[in-house]
């Protein structure tokens, strides 16, 4: 945590997890777009090994697993402000990263490979300091497919579920199929739901778990850099239409850094329902919510 700038300087060196320390991990998790728990959970402790990067610390490339870090995002934050296409500021040194960098390279006249050196990294800070703070290119190509999208039939559709929340998702899946037949069901972990996601190349997730809370939250992927449009307008339309047909539960959204809207490659938002008892007794009534705020989402999905 002093690494990263949430305590002072040898704050660490009696190892006691104090007040000070639970204070500063409830800033870091509100400041990387994580829940703010205030415990050091695992995504928690590899969001904070991934901030201890700094952009020209160490060689960025293609490799498998993939590169993370900050360093990464701030690369894809340059390099969109400079009019490269790196999708969506997400600090993972994908496919997409490596396209905008090798176009970059060889707009500057050296050898397109798609791997950062410091010396490039010099490139592209010098060149960055041309552009201003806009919100780069791969948000406003956003800001247009979500202005051009239009409902289909052959929409696909990704209906993701945790654990307490079966019975929610089967029923919204069953609602959304009505009208969109390519509409999957996928329960596994995180990581392995937004990989699937992936693979059926959906035009939409989204996500249903039970929280121990007393209210929903409807998260959509925001980072201090990047927030996508699509996940943002779709979260708010759930938001309104559980709002206005289920006034028992309180309901709001929120941008996180969330695993499965993090590596989805597609508007995503995940349905955190509370309390549970009221979930369980308004099942019906939510997933007709969800479901109709979907198709209402898709018709408009720029929210104009």
């Amino acid at each position: 945590m002093s690494a990263a700038g949430f305590l002072a300087p040898g704050s660490g060196e009696d190892s006691v997890f104090c007040a000070k320390t639970h204070a500063a991990v409830l800033a870091f998790q509100d400041s990387y777009g994580l829940r703010t728990t205030g415990e050091v959970d695992d995504l928690t402790w590899s969001t904070l090994i991934e901030a201890s990067w700094s952009l020209g610390e160490r060689l960025l490339f293609l490799r498998s697993p993939n590169i993370r870090g900050d360093d990464v995002a701030e690369l894809q934050v340059l390099l969109n402000r400079l009019g490269f296409d790196c999708g969506r500021v997400d600090g993972i040194f994908g496919p997409l990263l490596v396209k905008a960098l090798s176009d970059f390279q060889e707009n500057i006249g050296v050898e397109p490979n798609g791997i950062c050196t410091p010396e490039l990294v010099a490139h592209v800070q010098r060149m960055a300091l041309q552009t201003g703070e806009g919100k780069g290119i791969a948000a406003v190509r956003e800001d247009i497919e979500l202005t051009d999208a239009s409902s289909t039939d052959n929409t696909r559709i990704v209906i993701g579920y945790f654990a307490g929340a079966t019975q929610l998702a089967h029923s919204i899946s069953r609602r959304t199929r009505e009208l969109h037949p390519l509409t999957s069901t996928v329960d596994t972990d995180a990581l392995s739901q937004a990989q699937a996601a992936n693979r059926f190349m959906a035009d939409v997730y989204v996500g249903c778990e039970i929280n121990q809370e007393n209210s929903c939250i409807i998260y959509y992927y925001e980072v201090p850099d990047f927030v996508s449009a699509g996940g943002r307008n779709l979260a708010q339309r759930i938001s309104d239409v559980i709002t206005q047909r289920v006034p028992e539960v309180s309901v709001h959204t929120q941008g996180v850094r969330h695993p499965v809207l993090r590596e989805t490659r597609m508007t995503a938002v995940l349905c955190s329902m509370g309390p549970a008892d009221i979930v369980g007794m308004k099942t019906s009534a939510l997933s007709s919510a969800i479901s109709d705020a979907l198709e209402l989402w898709r018709k408009d999905p720029s929210g104009a």
